[in-house]
């Protein structure tokens, strides 16, 4: 990817041959050709009044070939700055200028974010329930469908999340530096501080790293405030 984010980090993840032309991605079930944006909203299930939810996914198909990455926010629905970062992440990227793809996915627990809760309904923690199944709880059917829709796509994927409540984390990117490419990568990234951090069973980055995906995790400010 070229667009939004550091030279330094972009030159880590850059692709070999930046002027190839773009491949078509689909997510969802819908075709996104290169060059194009597009949002869209991935069925989770209903609430007891019948009220659809879904996984809202914006997809910005580079006209150029490249990498994929993945940027996600507020898998605790009460860690919500991420959820403006990716906001402005998309208005600045464009997609006739993009070598690569994103795959932005601003608020992955849609339950606890309407709710204003670090868990969802049934007090499950999402980032200890990865990779999910398509017939478990609901927590398991919303990690699953991430994995199968956004991570599956991906070469690269960064996780925002904040300190949790009545606490105030300085910005930091986490990962498992043991690893030489995240290791380059978080390095890339440019934040103030970096914690080498094993992984978390259950967590979206341990689901990710068992499919050779290097996984930043940034965190930075306090729960349920920009």
């Amino acid at each position: 990817m070229h667009d939004a984010l550091t030279p330094s980090f972009t030159t880590a993840i850059a692709p070999t041959s930046p002027r190839k032309p773009g491949q078509p991605i689909t997510v969802g079930g819908v075709t996104i050709a290169p060059g194009q944006k597009q949002r869209l909203e991935l069925p989770i299930s209903r609430l007891p009044t019948q009220t659809l939810l879904s996984l809202p996914v914006t997809v910005v198909n580079g006209r150029y070939d490249g990498p994929c990455l993945w940027l996600s926010a507020a898998i605790h629905g009460d860690e919500i700055n991420g959820v403006e970062v990716i906001r402005q992440v998309l208005t600045a990227v464009q997609p006739s200028k993009l070598h690569g793809q994103l795959i932005a996915v601003p608020i992955v627990n849609i339950f606890g974010f309407i709710e204003q809760s670090r868990y969802l309904p049934d007090r499950r923690d999402l980032n200890r329930s990865f990779p999910g199944s398509k017939r478990g709880s609901l927590a398991a059917r919303l990690a699953h469908l991430f994995m199968k829709e956004v991570v599956a796509h991906c070469d690269y994927g960064i996780d925002l999340h904040t300190a949790s409540y009545h606490r105030c984390n300085l910005p930091q990117i986490r990962g498992d530096f043991s690893n030489a490419k995240t290791h380059a990568i978080a390095k890339a990234f440019g934040a103030p501080i970096m914690i080498h951090a094993s992984m978390r069973d259950g967590s979206l980055r341990q689901a990710a790293a068992k499919q050779g995906i290097p996984v930043l995790l940034y965190e930075a400010g306090e729960a349920l405030r920009f």
